[in-house]
């Protein structure tokens, strides 16, 4: 019981931080973030909640989400990456279709008795950026090596979209 209430009370905290990163980074305006730099929007699948991403420059990114997890363990999944892109592998007459690929870490605090995991991310997916909204819409496949509690491997995959600001 005692274990239980300080996961929950770690949980608590890491949602607060993510929530506090997401409301202060679009004030962070320092050379590398400006304006239509930064989505929010949703991301469904494995997990299945809001996400972020931020442009660093014109080819790298970080993203993250803090959302639900369905699978084995299900609960609260935490993740970030660093994102590069190639633009010029996949030609569209309008936007951008972008390859991208990267590496990040995950946090999953599972529901009742299961064991929470950590791991990390190898995420390759399919941006399409519009020409004439700051919007994007995203697919990507991640396989993830686990490493606590035990080594696994598993594997993500989720079509998400973004506003930018």
């Amino acid at each position: 019981m005692k274990r239980k209430k300080m996961e929950n009370g770690i949980m608590k905290k890491l949602m607060l931080l993510f929530v506090l990163l997401i409301v202060l980074l679009p004030f962070a305006r320092n050379g590398m973030a400006q304006d239509g730099q930064f989505g929010l929007g949703i991301i469904i699948g494995e997990p299945t909640g809001p996400c972020f991403k931020l442009w660093t420059s014109q080819r790298t990114a970080i993203d993250g989400a803090a959302a639900w997890s369905f699978a084995k363990n299900a609960g609260m999944h935490l993740h970030a990456d660093y994102l590069l892109h190639i633009s010029d592998l996949v030609e569209v007459e309008s936007g951008r279709l972008p390859l991208y690929y990267g590496i990040g870490g995950r946090i999953r605090f599972a529901e009742g008795d299961g064991d929470d995991n950590i791991g990390i991310r190898i995420p390759v997916g399919l941006e399409y950026l519009f020409e004439t909204m700051p919007l994007d819409i995203f697919f990507e496949i991640v396989p993830i090596l686990d490493l606590a509690p035990d080594t696994d491997l598993d594997f993500n995959a989720a079509l998400g979209m973004r506003y930018f600001f």
